[in-house]
């Protein structure tokens, strides 16, 4: 009898269990037909002004400023200022120990003025021939003298005149190897170009320093005028064929908190920043985006200092009354029932023959995959639909439609999961400030 009981009590339980599975399952499906509301934010389409900005990080430097460099190797032996010293154009800012170029421009010297008395002993020679010629063509011409001592003597002419042009050209080799020593001479002391400031020092006294005419040179100073200042920022490919010269910009300084300065675009870059880097180390290093370097003016006069981060705004495009949505509204949808050409899948999931031959999805065409459209969710009562929209300049907060819109209709702004995941054409909605794109279920 226990036995009995014990079979029955397990039955019943086994029996209990599988009713309340049965019934979840139910629940469930019956909560999941329920139709999902989607909690969102509307905002009409309006017509306002648009002012696009491109925005680019940099530094400030001065608009003039001159690295110096030797052109000759030596020690320094005078280097009268230091970094942020104030220099005038002439002063003396770096004398290179001379010692050596001045042996050079001895010995050059003295090479030169005995070209000089060779090429003086080859004119004697040569007027001393050239009597003796002419003395012995009027024998000559007497029938005096033989053929021999004619031609003898007309050879020792000739000859005269050819060490006597060597001579010379002896003495413009020479001359012109002085001038190069003298000129080596007056390189070990270099003068400020301008009237600046010594912004980097990067040489001290006694240190050896290699001229810029073997290689690319020690840098021992930059002079700068700070007197007038520039932005040099980055621009990508995209946006620098928007920019132009003469454009306003506005700049702010990390260094001038709450501050911003008014600028104007001088120069854009012809070419990308960084364009003769080789395959190889490209191939080894993630690929970076392709940067054109813009400078701007700055207008205002202030402590700037090379070096100092700034962030420039610049005006590209200009729009007037124009209809706007929220820049938050416009995403992206594949078309409706898109699916990919010439690409059908089988049960089993093969690609099989449609209108091409079959490809596997790795090595499916780049026009065989449907594109993405632009488009915002109108509200429709408490329904939204899809509409494609072509959009045109942007600012920060609105985006300019140019069609597919008209003025007045109301457009999800909010919030970014609803607009950007969860909506599609017909989804329930209601507006709310509930959390974005917070679904709720209906009653």
């Amino acid at each position: 009898m226990a036995n009995l009981k014990s079979k029955k009590r397990k039955k019943i339980i086994v029996f209990t269990l599988l009713f309340v599975v049965v019934a979840a399952l139910g629940i469930v499906a019956i909560v999941r037909k329920k139709e999902v509301v989607i909690s969102i934010q509307k905002e009409k389409a309006t017509r306002r002004n648009l002012t696009e900005l491109v925005v680019a990080n940099g530094k400030i430097q001065p608009v003039v400023q001159v690295k110096i460099s030797p052109e000759v190797s030596g020690e320094i032996l005078k280097l009268p200022f230091k970094e942020g010293q104030n220099v005038k154009k002439g002063d003396l800012l770096v004398s290179i120990r001379p010692d050596n170029y001045v042996a050079a421009r001895d010995s050059s010297l003295a090479n030169y003025k005995y070209s000089i008395a060779n090429s003086n002993n080859a004119a004697a020679n040569l007027q001393k021939a050239a009597l003796e010629y002419q003395r012995n063509q009027e024998l000559y011409k007497s029938k005096l003298i033989s053929d021999s001592d004619f031609l003898t003597a007309k050879t020792t002419f000739d000859v005269a005149k050819s060490t006597l042009d060597g001579a010379s050209e002896q003495v413009g080799m020479a001359f012109a190897s002085l001038h190069s020593a003298q000129t080596d001479l007056l390189k070990t002391e270099i003068v400020s170009p301008l009237d600046g400031k010594i912004t980097k020092l990067g040489s001290q006294l006694g240190e050896r320093v290699v001229g810029t005419a073997t290689m690319a040179g020690t840098e021992i100073m930059t002079v700068s005028d700070l007197h007038e200042m520039e932005a040099r920022v980055d621009i990508g490919e995209v946006d620098v064929v928007l920019i132009t010269v003469g454009q306003k910009v506005r700049l702010e300084v990390d260094a001038f908190k709450d501050r911003k300065f008014e600028g104007e675009v001088t120069d854009i870059a012809n070419s990308a920043k960084n364009n003769d880097t080789t395959v190889a180390a490209s191939s080894s290093t993630s690929q970076e985006a392709t940067k054109f370097q813009v400078k701007i003016r700055i207008k205002e006069k202030e402590l700037f200092l090379p070096g100092m981060s700034v962030t420039a705004e610049i005006e590209t495009r200009y729009r007037t009354n124009v209809l706007t949505v929220p820049i938050q509204s416009v995403t992206t949808r594949l078309p409706k029932n898109a699916v990919p050409t010439n690409t059908v899948q089988s049960a089993a999931g093969d690609s099989q023959p449609g209108n091409g031959p079959a490809k596997s999805a790795e090595h499916r065409k780049a026009d065989e995959l449907p594109k993405t459209l632009e488009v915002v969710f109108v509200a429709d009562g408490d329904h939204v639909k899809r509409a494609p929209v072509k959009r045109g300049i942007s600012d920060d907060d609105y985006v300019e439609i140019l069609d597919g819109l008209t003025e007045g209709q109301e457009v999800v702004s909010g919030g970014y999961k609803a607009i950007n995941r969860e909506l599609e054409d017909g989804a329930k909605v209601i507006t709310g400030a509930a959390k974005p794109a917070e679904a709720v279920k209906a009653n």
